[in-house]
């Protein structure tokens, strides 16, 4: 067991750096058996700094220093000192010159922060904490410097050499080797640095920016995808549009690239000028990619450039502030994927995500405020909060200013701040400064945990033709937070008459209630408000929060004549998909415990008939409506949720459906058949979605038709999405035969694709069919599986505790022990990924007694563990004190 505690970093005790860097000059020597990277820093005293006499201290970890040089002078051994996280000189003038030797082995590096080695390349990932294993610097986001790069190497091993900037010197060396310096003219902070040596193929294009710059674009892969490339290069292309015509960001350098990488801890990272990407968030084609693969493609490219402006050019000045570049960007990268497709479905995607893990993580041991207070070890705060409900957070300032006001503040934030290192206050003073309107309660969403409850009451008073509004905000309490003030909300809503047409919403006298708006956004300040809407001759079924304005929970009696009705009439897209799903937990919940032969709702099949027999919907809109709340969800929605009763009585509605809907189903699946060549648009991919659902239902139901489809379909399909689906739904079906012969096809042919044996591996072990726990620990032992790479690990052990709800929460606890086995291996060689996996235990304490006590043994079990890193020591001490 863990002795000693990892140290806490508050934001409160926050301090300037005492010393700052002006530039770093590096020069990287990479062997076979290691890397000799020689470090030449400026450093002066900080003036704003109160320390004038302070040390100089370095951070390090993982190093075998060599020497140390103050002006050109070595430094004998007791003039520094060295510990395992430190370097540290005593006594340094004001400015000076420092010369850093170190030695790093990258191939023995399983943790893959700082310089490390995939698939015999050179690559590095320095966020959060990085580049202090790979030389001794002041590893904080507010120290920005100019960095020159020298990479040596073996050619014929390393012909490829990059590192951020522009290539400024390349030649040869003696003994085969070579080298190419790179020089970056703007200043960064060290989480920023990149570095990439191998044997790399190039793709290669360019853009020209709105003021006539050629820009080159390159990027790098292993030969074996060289194929993959081109989806990425387009929507590289597209984003660079964007940016310049939605924010007026134009890129900067004369150079950017992206490379792919086989083993990464995260999935892309925005070094300036040279992306590094996880392979599987970059690498697409239609024999290996599904559509949900081209689009996630496309919008991880586009976050990781727009971070260019929102994350480099404008930094965080520390960890805390991670949202202003992280939830910022995401909120860009959104809007981005909304405009190049269907805003709607991507509206429901994002969403759903929110309510799914964000709100979970709200709930749980680990909530903390989109700015965070304090951490222990700062990777684990790369989370939903930080990312997802960052931008809900962005998004509702852009729903409060509206779009011309929030570009005017977007704007004043980019020129006020380029070059700098800055808060969340400092974004948020710019919408100020720019709108005029005062945000200082808008704040509270930075600083309070939690998901905001919204109670609505309603009343109609017939005689006056008024309808009454009330909403009250509550906030649960989470872990060291409590008695928490009212947020500032914009709350959008509609309101709809009997036939379905959108009614006027007229606040009073001030109102004509002819010209009033049939949508507005109310600003919520208080713990309770009450609106009054008049001129009503009929009382209205209510369409709230529209567009989902505001990261919440909304408590309202919908009755489910009110949500059939909703999900036909109303006008908002989210709303109608929204009132399919609350209808369909409003029918999942009141089975749970019930006997297998009580009655489904018969108006919820009424409902999806409706939806399969009109072609005339928006069919994107109506391939997500078809889709039943995920487990997850459901999960979440319960108090002390009893996981085998919630699992039977989603699957019996399902069934239930795709019984009644048999014939309409299969019409579905015929009408949406694939025309012409296949292509990533929002029609194809909705009727790509439609169809695969369809046949997903009839193999619920172990239909001889449906199986006899998705052979049919598995054997002829020309792309990924359609052999994916049809797969899916045979390792789903009791078709226990056919399931194995599909699977056995399926990794023959596509074996020497790592990304495709991932989905290989995935679409097993999400399977309640396919995924039981022996055939998990056999899928460990497979050859294909790589304990070393984060891809693969959560591939199989991620996906099953993730996603396979009914045998992870197995009621004998074995899922959990497996689960605590792989933490508990992982935690000695990559404990970030040891740190991310444990989530679904952290948990515990929703779970009704039989489950949660077996969680926490397993917890337990992993607290105890000798040497426990300090990633995984936060997560599970703060998970079992909650």
């Amino acid at each position: 067991m863990r002795t000693n505690q990892p140290k806490t970093t508050r934001l409160s005790e926050y301090k300037v750096p005492t010393y700052l860097v002006d530039t770093v000059d590096l020069r990287f020597e990479l062997f076979d058996d290691g890397a000799r990277v020689h470090s030449t820093l400026s450093v002066r005293r900080n003036p704003e700094s109160a320390e004038v006499s302070a040390p100089l201290a370095l951070d390090g970890d993982s190093l075998k220093l060599e020497s140390v040089a103050l002006n050109g002078e070595k430094l004998a051994a007791d003039a520094y000192e060295e510990t395992s996280e430190q370097l540290v000189i005593a006594k340094v003038p004001a400015q000076f010159e420092l010369k850093v030797v170190t030695w790093v082995e990258p191939q023995n590096n399983t943790r893959l922060e700082g310089l490390y080695k995939s698939s015999g390349m050179f690559c590095t990932q320095c966020e959060a904490e990085g580049f202090r294993c790979i030389t001794y610097f002041p590893d904080r986001p507010d120290v920005m410097a100019r960095y020159r790069t020298r990479i040596e190497a073996d050619k014929n091993a390393c012909p490829v050499l990059l590192s951020n900037g522009n290539d400024v010197e390349k030649g040869d060396l003696e003994n085969g080797r070579h080298f190419v310096t790179w020089e970056d003219p703007f200043p960064k902070p060290s989480y920023l640095f990149a570095l990439v040596a191998g044997d790399l193929v190039e793709k290669k294009d360019a853009f020209t920016t709105c003021s006539g710059r050629d820009i080159d674009l390159r990027i790098y892969v292993e030969p074996r995808n060289a194929a993959k490339t081109q989806h990425a290069m387009d929507s590289l292309k597209r984003s660079m549009r964007w940016d310049e015509e939605t924010y007026g960001r134009e890129y900067d350098l004369d150079i950017f690239m992206i490379v792919a990488v086989d083993d990464f801890n995260m999935g892309a990272m925005e070094n300036k000028g040279l992306n590094i990407f996880n392979s599987s968030c970059v690498l697409a084609s239609q024999e290996t990619a599904t559509d949900l693969a081209f689009q996630r493609i496309e919008s991880i490219v586009a976050h990781e450039y727009f971070h260019n402006w929102s994350g480099n050019r404008v930094t965080c000045r520390d960890w805390f502030q991670l949202s202003l570049k992280e939830g910022f960007t995401v909120f860009r990268d959104s809007t981005f994927s909304a405009d190049m497709g269907s805003s709607t479905v991507k509206r429901m995607e994002d969403v759903t995500l929110l309510r799914t893990a964000q709100f979970a993580e709200d709930a749980g041991p680990m909530a903390h405020p989109v700015r965070p207070t304090s951490y222990m070890e700062i990777s684990n705060f790369y989370t939903l909060t930080i990312y997802e409900k960052g931008a809900e957070v962005v998004r509702m300032i852009h729903t409060l200013l509206g779009p011309d006001l929030f570009r005017k503040g977007s704007d004043v934030y980019f020129e006020r701040h380029d070059g700098q290192a800055v808060t969340t206050d400092d974004f948020v003073k710019a919408m100020e400064d720019a709108s005029g309107r005062d945000l200082t309660q808008f704040r509270l969403w930075y600083e309070q945990a939690g998901t905001p409850v919204l109670k609505v009451s309603d009343e109609y008073d017939a005689e006056q033709g008024i309808y009454r509004l009330t909403i009250q905000q509550t906030i649960p309490d989470t872990p060291g937070q409590t008695d928490k003030k009212p947020q500032h909300i914009p709350f959008a809503l509609g309101l709809l008459g009997a036939d379905g047409e959108a009614l006027p919403l007229s606040l009073g006298s001030t109102d004509d209630a002819a010209s009033a708006p049939t949508e507005r956004v109310l600003e919520l300040t208080e713990a309770s408000h009450a609106f009054e809407f008049h001129g009503l001759a009929q009382k209205p079924v209510p369409s709230l929060l529209r567009h989902f304005s505001a990261p919440v929970r909304v408590a309202y009696p919908w009755s489910r004549e009110q949500l059939v009705f909703l999900m036909s009439h109303d006008p908002d897209g989210f709303n109608r998909w929204d009132a399919g799903q609350r209808l369909a937990v409003d029918v999942i919940q009141s089975l749970v415990g019930s006997p297998d032969a009580a009655e489904v709702e018969p108006r919820l099949v009424e409902a999806y008939r409706t939806l399969l027999a009109d072609p005339k919907l928006d069919q994107a809109l109506v391939a997500k409506m078809l889709q039943l709340p995920s487990e997850a969800y459901l999960l979440e929605l319960a108090d002390s949720p009893d996981v085998a009763a919630i699992h039977r009585a989603r699957e019996q509605v399902l069934n239930h459906l795709a019984t009644s809907l048999r014939e309409e189903l299969i019409a579905c699946y015929h009408r949406n058949a694939e025309v012409g060549a296949y292509e990533v648009t929002p029609e194809s991919v909705a009727r790509r979605s439609l169809r695969n659902t369809a046949l997903a239902w009839l193999l619920m139901i172990n239909d001889e038709t449906g199986r006899d489809l998705a052979l049919t379909q598995l054997g002829n399909a020309d792309n990924m999405t359609d052999r994916m689906g049809a797969l899916r739904a045979l390792v789903n079906s009791d078709y226990a035969a056919e399931r194995s012969q599909a699977l056995a096809d399926f990794y023959e042919r596509f074996q020497d694709d790592p990304q495709v044996v991932e989905q290989w591996f995935s679409v097993q072990t999400s399977s309640d069919r396919a995924g039981q726990l022996p055939q998990i620990h056999t899928l460990l032992e497979h050859p294909a599986f790589d304990w070393k790479n984060p891809n693969k690990i959560r591939s199989v052990v991620g996906v099953f505790a993730g996603q396979n709800l009914a045998a992870f929460h197995n009621p004998d606890g074995s899922g959990y022990e497996f689960l605590a086995d792989q933490v508990y291996r992982l935690d000695d060689s990559n404990p970030q990924i040891a740190a991310r996996l444990v989530t679904p235990l952290t948990r515990w304490k929703k779970f009704a007694p039989a489950y949660s006590s077996l969680m926490r043994s397993a917890l337990e079990r992993i607290r105890d563990k000798s040497g426990l890193s300090a990633d995984l020591y936060e997560v599970v001490h703060k998970s079992l004190e909650a």
